[in-house]
């Protein structure tokens, strides 16, 4: 697995021109028309050599972009990481809870644990590996998930 943790990220979607709802093949058909958009050999030859430059690194951009968000285990984990950064702005965590602490649902491979509001809080069980903070289902209290060492 790619690691997004604590690292500031780039906007993957705005680089490729996209929403973050779009669909792997709407991605894809961003990917390819801006890939020879800024292709090093699509360059005019008069072009100032600072355009140029310009131009191949927003290849390299868009080629990054594409290679995480073009591929369903890496876009996952990226998604994830940036709905935890919008989590994070939103406010100070309530509480922190070890995973093993939460009810784990076999039938969906989930864990769960109810909020104070009477709502809930929910990870799968592939998501508990990789994010940090879940938001109530129902309110606007987070809490930290922490796993024992």
């Amino acid at each position: 697995m790619m690691a997004f943790e604590q690292i500031p990220q780039k906007d993957w979607y705005s680089i490729l021109g996209a929403d973050p709802s779009a669909s792997i093949s709407d991605l894809k058909q961003n990917y390819q028309k801006l890939i020879l958009m800024y292709h090093p050999d699509k360059q005019s030859a008069d072009e100032p050599a600072g355009t140029v430059e310009e131009c191949i690194q927003k290849f390299i951009e868009i080629d990054q972009a594409w290679k995480i968000l073009g591929n369903e285990e890496t876009k996952k984990e990226y998604d994830l990481q940036r709905h935890e950064d919008d989590l994070r702005n939103l406010g100070p965590v309530d509480a922190q809870v070890y995973l093993e602490e939460m009810s784990c649902n076999e039938d969906d491979h989930s864990f769960s644990l109810s909020c104070r509001c009477g709502g809930k809080y929910s990870v799968s069980k592939d998501e508990a590996e990789v994010v940090t903070l879940i938001s109530c289902d129902t309110c606007s209290l987070i809490i930290e998930l922490l796993h024992y060492s």
